[in-house]
């Protein structure tokens, strides 16, 4: 099978920092390149090479200040060419020209959130249209599967889901745990810094948590495309008396390290999570993992088991008292820990995100 992927406009694969769609995009094409050939379409940006061949994967970058731009050169670059299948990851407007140049060629849309089947980004009718042309949708989890078929029950028949995955080589336990009689308590978050993402929760469940135990700290590793939002978020910092490193962009090759800096990772989503694929990251890393009950992360953390899950996730409070457990029971947390590593290896490997898309294609 040839598998030709087109990828968003904004961030090339690889991506340099950031980019978990196009991270996933490189990480799933390297593991089908191993008994298929894969051809990836990206941005291209200076210093980044026109082609890249990879082994068995071809990446070919193309200018475009915008989607329309982009998706023009797309096609002028892969028309007349001979694909097996078509995978076009988050841009559902992409499927009506890429049809037209390949009215015989099977495509699919691969969905990593609701961000492109939901106002402002586009209306639900225009939407049902998109997904219309394709003939496979595939979400990274359950939820987003559930979510498609309830909003869009015409193109029901069409919806699959293959969750995503992680490297648990690159992702894995510090190799000395802390001890616990160690004063510092590191409280991780990882995500762009946008209201939904429940940055404020979090600040505010830091505040109640160093009431108990006042070593408590926050390190937050993510950028935002609104300077304003995150210099709200250290006003807040600043208002609430609670240290909080920003530590901005890091890039992929540097979150393993991060990971591994703290003691607790905190994922307080307060919209539809479609998978959350940082608290995979954060599980492999060996980390005790507290998060809302909210889209596919439940589909992850299996509450006591794995993790910690949040029902009432608005509530600061809330937030605090799983994230105390896990500081005052440290048997608790490297048990629960410990298992959720093992659960990632078991489900989580870009291997089987592979595996299960090449078997949802061919079939």
């Amino acid at each position: 099978m040839h598998l030709l992927i087109i990828a968003p406009e904004q961030i090339p694969v690889p991506p340099p920092v950031g980019g978990s769609v196009e991270h996933c995009i490189y990480q799933i094409a390297r593991q089908i390149s191993s008994k298929h050939k894969v051809t990836i379409i990206s941005r291209w940006r200076p210093n980044y090479p026109k082609k890249s061949v990879l082994g068995h994967v071809t990446i070919i970058r193309v200018p475009g200040k915008n989607k329309k731009t982009y998706l023009s050169n797309v096609i002028k670059k892969i028309q007349g060419k001979h694909y097996d299948h078509i995978q076009i990851d988050n841009r559902p407007t992409f499927v009506h020209a890429v049809k037209n140049a390949f009215p015989s060629t099977r495509i699919s849309i691969f969905l990593h959130s609701t961000t492109f089947i939901s106002p402002p980004m586009t209306s639900k009718k225009q939407a049902r249209i998109d997904l219309a042309r394709a003939d496979l949708i595939v979400g990274n989890s359950l939820s987003l599967q559930n979510h498609l078929k309830r909003n869009f029950p015409s193109i029901a028949h069409k919806v699959r889901y293959v969750h995503l995955g992680v490297d648990i080589h690159q992702f894995r336990p510090k190799s000395v745990k802390r001890s616990s009689s160690s004063r510092r308590f590191v409280i991780l978050f990882a995500g762009r810094l946008i209201p939904r993402k429940g940055i404020p929760v979090l600040m505010r469940a830091t505040q109640l948590v160093r009431k108990a135990i006042p070593s408590a700290s926050l390190k937050i590793a993510g950028g935002t495309g609104k300077p304003g939002y995150k210099a709200y978020l250290k006003k807040l910092a600043a208002s609430l008396r609670i240290p909080v490193t920003f530590s901005g962009y890091v890039s992929r090759s540097g979150m393993p390290r991060f990971y591994r800096s703290g003691d607790i990772f905190v994922c307080p989503s307060q919209g539809h999570e479609a998978f959350g694929l940082v608290n995979v990251e954060a599980m492999a890393s060996g980390l005790p993992t507290v998060a809302s009950r909210n889209g596919g992360i439940p589909e992850i953390i299996k509450h006591q088991r794995n993790g910690l899950l949040v029902t009432n996730y608005r509530s600061p409070k809330a937030f605090s008292k799983k994230m105390i457990s896990f500081a005052k029971n440290r048997a608790m947390a490297n048990r629960l820990s410990r298992q959720a590593r093992k659960d990632v290896m078991r489900k989580f490997s870009w291997r089987a995100t592979a595996r299960k898309l090449v078997s949802l294609y061919q079939h």
